[in-house]
Parts: C-alpha cells; structure tokens; sequence
C-alpha cells in the first residue's frame, strides 16, 4: 500500500556515534522518544524564535530528517555549524515521504502531532498524486505549516501549539533557545498565539485582522468559513474584520 507523494519534503541521514547526543543538544523535543516512533521537533535560534520543524525517526544506524523542502539547505547548513568535533556526518537519503488516512502500511508511523494527520512513511518509490485537502485537516486541528503560521526567525513556538502538538519537552534538559522557550512556559502568560476563526466573507491568508480599525492580528490559512489566525489576545475584542470579512473566534 502506498500514500500520497509529499512532494515538497527532502529527507536527510545523520550518521556517526556521536548523531543522537548531537541532535539531542540542540532540538526541542526529547530523542529518547525515537524509540516510540516519529519525533516531531524544532530547531530555534538562541534567542528562542522558530527556524525550522521537521520530523526525525531511527533508521538502523542512522537518524532520518524530514524537512519542508524550502527550509532543508539553511537547516542542514546551521545544523553542520553546530557539529565541531562531534562525530556526525549529514547527508541526503533517496527516500520519498508519502502520508496518508486510514489503515497504514506495515512500515508506516503515526503522525505524532495530531491523530487526524495519519501516517507518513519513507520509501525508496514515489507516492500517488497528491489528493487529501490537508489544509482543510490542519485548519480544523489548528495544526501550523511553515511559510503559512510558521515564519523563520520570527515565529515563537509556544505561540504557534508546539506544546499540544508535542513538539517541545520541558523536561529534556538544554538545548537551543530553551532559555527563552522555558520563560515563556513558566513565567508569562501567552498573549499573542494561533487560533481557529469563522470568516464570514471574502479574505485571504496574509489580510490583516482588525478590531475598531486597530491591527490586531492576521488571517493564515483558510478552508471554507474557517482559518487560522495569529491574534494579539488582549486587543481582540469587539468586532474582527479581515479584507471584507467578519472574523469571528470559534470555541476552543
């Protein structure tokens, strides 16, 4: 059984003895989860903010990277700055990514962000054409993709539900960014963040949202009446507007 073709992944091998200590050092997420499958995580810079997610999985004596395409050359360049002397070595895999809904193949894993994402699965073949409307999916589950919610070097990860989703672990010890990640977890309470919204009306992804002609937030991607958007939550009050839409919060 084959999944669709995620045409626009790249997979990376980490190899050498030193591939899990290396990664474990700098990602979000604990590497002691590999064991239980996909690891969902994200590379930040020092000062906290978002520069990549991807999913990592044990492959024998190798660590497979799964990235947004866009993201995968300034990933793999900052992830080679941060080797030194480690022994660890970086490489493309000839794998296809493919996911998929419903029973899985045998060699499949579970999507660990959320149950409704499915399967995803690395193969030496190509998937099927693309036919799953997964914009539709992420919007219901409020699930951010990069270059839509997510933004290299602007982009906060507690803001964006990487504690929902997974992403992060609070308890892994240090790695890039955490510094700021814990503050926000422990110290602050969020007041700008991703969030589902009714749109009544003709917008677009990237229209600002307004409230009494005030910005206070803006409209990522949309399915039908719903959309995600990022909103400042203690300015979102009254009435919303975006493009020549009412904008509407749904229940959590």
């Amino acid at each position: 059984m084959q999944g669709e073709e995620a045409n626009d992944r790249r997979v990376f091998r980490i190899t050498g003895k030193d591939r899990t200590e290396f990664l474990q050092n700098l990602v979000t997420n604990d590497l002691a989860r590999l064991s239980d499958g996909l690891v969902y995580a994200a590379l930040l810079t020092p000062q906290g903010k978002y520069l990549a997610d991807f999913f990592l999985v044990a492959a024998g004596d190798a660590i497979l990277l799964d990235v947004q395409a866009d993201l995968a050359d300034s990933l793999i360049r900052r992830l080679s700055m941060y080797r030194l002397r480690s022994d660890v070595a970086i490489g493309p895999a000839d794998l296809h990514v493919q996911r998929g809904l419903g029973a899985p193949p045998a060699d499949a894993l579970p999507d660990p962000r959320h149950p409704a994402l499915g399967w995803r699965r690395y193969a030496e073949e190509p998937g099927t054409s693309p036919a799953i409307d997964w914009d539709a999916i992420r919007v219901e589950h409020l699930i951010p993709e990069t270059g839509a919610e997510l933004q290299p070097e602007e982009s906060y990860i507690l803001e964006c539900g990487f504690e929902r989703m997974g992403g992060v672990d609070f308890r892994k010890g240090c790695y890039v960014g955490q510094e700021v990640t814990a503050r926000m977890k422990h110290k602050t309470e969020l007041r700008k963040g991703l969030v589902q919204v009714e749109v009544l009306g003709p917008a677009s992804p990237g229209d600002d949202i307004l409230s009494d002609g005030r910005p206070v937030g803006r409209l990522h991607t949309r399915a039908g009446d719903r959309a995600i958007a990022y909103l400042r939550f203690n300015r979102a009050d009254g009435v919303l507007t975006a493009g020549g839409a009412e904008v509407r919060l749904t229940p959590p």
